[in-house]
């Protein structure tokens, strides 16, 4: 069985070889970051993307951004027909259509007894939540709570 150095002894060893502590003039000051920008910030995709469609389109004989070449690549094929480029510019230009959600019986049933103990945990707490303040907290984690209670 191998005997575990004293850590005295050992500090003492570096020391005497020049691998103690560094001397006071170099070791960080106190509440001082050794790394004050912290670690480097990387780029989303979405960054990304827009970095890239800002340039210039070296090949364009209009020196144009890659994204002004792309809109109109984009609406030329909405006029030819495609049915996917029609549906990108619409989305981007008058929003994406509003979803409608299906839900069944059961998922009703879960909000509606979520809304119930919500009801009967203020009350046990000797406070008085109505449905609609229920509802509306719900909703803040659950959107179509609203939705589906009335």
């Amino acid at each position: 069985m191998k005997e575990i150095a004293d850590p005295d002894k050992q500090g003492k060893n570096r020391e005497s070889i020049g691998k103690g502590k560094p001397p006071k003039t170099t070791q960080w000051q106190r509440g001082t970051s050794g790394n004050p920008a912290g670690r480097p910030k990387s780029i989303t995709l979405s960054e990304a993307y827009r970095r890239e469609l800002a340039k210039i389109d070296k090949t364009d004989p209009l020196k144009r951004t890659f994204a002004e070449v792309l809109a109109e690549q984009t609406i030329i094929k909405a006029k030819t027909g495609d049915v996917a480029a029609l549906k990108e510019l619409a989305d981007r230009t008058e929003g994406k259509a509003r979803q409608t959600i299906m839900l069944t019986t059961d998922r009703r049933e879960q909000i509606e007894q979520a809304v119930m103990r919500m009801i009967e945990r203020a009350a046990s707490d000797g406070q008085i939540l109505s449905r609609e303040e229920a509802t509306a907290a719900l909703a803040a984690y659950v959107p179509e709570a609203s939705q589906l209670i009335h």
